[in-house]
């Protein structure tokens, strides 16, 4: 940007994993300088940034992820920021093997529950559906079950079939607090300033159209503040519509766990997603995810539900019985995890598009010029970060998206 230029004022509005990476690229991007330009994010929880699905995530990174135009940017973009920052020590960086296990599950206890949250009925997080049928498809490979030699923390004597879903290489993993958290530090070093407030509305220019500003409130009065603003990025996820109410977002509730295996027992870099059929009263097929990490803590996952979005991040409800079902269900494949404690018992919400499709990334000018929506990422949110933070760098400051064609995404194809 030359000396010419107005001053540019962005503001982005939520701290999850697209806010604080799109607040990493453009504090990165060769035309932001610090005299010229200012870069403010502003969160609402009460605890910092990444208190909602950018903390409490897998943090599964894969080619086989949707939508395609967003993962071939966002892949190896994830690869770079890896390399370039030490990525495998300070957010969990590494390649895994990822497959796909049928068998049953050994009675845990008398009658385990499905796994979905008190207050809504169940929905799947569809991370699945960017898979290719083909070679890695598991229907083709069920003559024998192909559990991997170095599997070594689920049962062989209960597993019915195992097969790759993706070749090696093409899947890898973050833990995405620390990425998030990781990403903010880093643009923060560049001058991005953080703010603990709660958006309620964008301000917009009655004549010309244009924002101006973000209007706020803080946790320790009842005061409106108003953020100056040229461009401001909505990328608060499920609570998107709470700012911009025509977004078509919703929010999947998911709950999760983490589990520390007994010291001294080491599980090995995959992760499954699973189909236990369960033993005993309950019977029934259930599906969660189980993903291991570098340090050998496991998270594991349950299916989604529709409960509703609650006012802010910190008052997303946990339902007890919900994680203690994930437990019960993937401790019944697996002795290192039935051993295991419990570390974190969590929930969270998915920003979907609610028509379908999505995420929802670019400029919204039938609201408001500057005005940048970024959300509905789904469960691919931790995966498609990069990709959307550096399409986002490149609209603000070059006027136009280069990195990939996002016009299936653009805010005109949902609003």
């Amino acid at each position: 940007m030359s000396s010419s230029q107005p001053a540019q004022n962005i503001v982005i509005i939520g701290g999850g994993i697209i806010g604080c990476t799109t607040a990493y690229y453009l504090a990165t991007h060769p035309k932001f300088t610090r005299n010229s330009t200012s870069i403010t994010l502003i969160e609402a929880s009460q605890h910092g940034v990444a208190q909602g699905a950018s903390g409490k995530a897998g943090g599964l990174v894969a080619k086989w992820a949707y939508p395609k135009e967003l993962v071939n940017v966002s892949f190896p973009e994830h690869v770079r920021l890896a390399q370039e920052h030490d990525g495998a020590a300070r957010w969990g960086w590494r390649f895994v093997n990822c497959g796909s296990w049928e068998g049953r599950g050994e009675p845990v206890v008398e009658e385990s529950d499905s796994g979905v949250g008190a207050g809504g009925r169940r929905k799947s997080l569809e991370k699945t559906l960017g898979l290719d049928e083909g070679p890695h498809d598991a229907t083709k490979t069920r003559a024998t079950t192909g559990l991997p030699e170095d599997l070594n923390w689920v049962e062989p004597a209960l597993t019915e079939a195992y097969s790759p879903m993706a070749p090696a290489g093409a899947t890898a993993q973050v833990h995405p607090y620390l990425f998030t958290t990781s990403m903010l530090e880093l643009a923060q070093a560049r001058g991005v300033t953080l703010v603990q407030g709660k958006a309620t509305k964008i301000d917009v220019d009655k004549r010309t159209k244009q924002v101006r500003g973000v209007n706020y409130t803080t946790g320790t009065d009842s005061e409106t503040h108003t953020h100056p603003a040229t461009h401001v990025i909505l990328a608060a996820g499920a609570w998107s519509p709470k700012i911009v109410p025509a977004l078509p977002i919703v929010g999947t509730r998911a709950h999760s766990i983490t589990i520390r295996p007994r010291p001294g027992a080491h599980i090995a870099p995959y992760v499954l997603f699973t189909e236990i059929a369960l033993q005993g009263a309950s019977g029934g097929i259930v599906s969660p995810e189980i993903y291991a990490r570098p340090t050998d803590e496991v998270y594991c996952c349950g299916p989604g539900d529709d409960s509703r979005v609650p006012e802010t991040v910190d008052e997303v409800e946990v339902d007890a019985s919900a994680c203690e079902s994930i437990r019960e269900h993937v401790a019944s494949i697996s002795k290192e995890l039935r051993e295991g404690e419990v570390d974190r018992r969590q929930a969270c919400f998915l920003p979907v598009v609610g028509s379908g499709g999505g995420p929802i990334v670019g400029e919204a000018k039938s609201i408001a010029e500057g005005l940048i929506i970024a959300t509905g990422h789904t469960c691919w949110g931790i995966c498609n970060a990069p990709g959307t933070a550096k399409a986002l760098a490149e609209l603000v400051f070059e006027g136009k998206i280069k990195c990939a064609n996002l016009n299936k995404l653009k805010p005109s194809q949902f609003l």
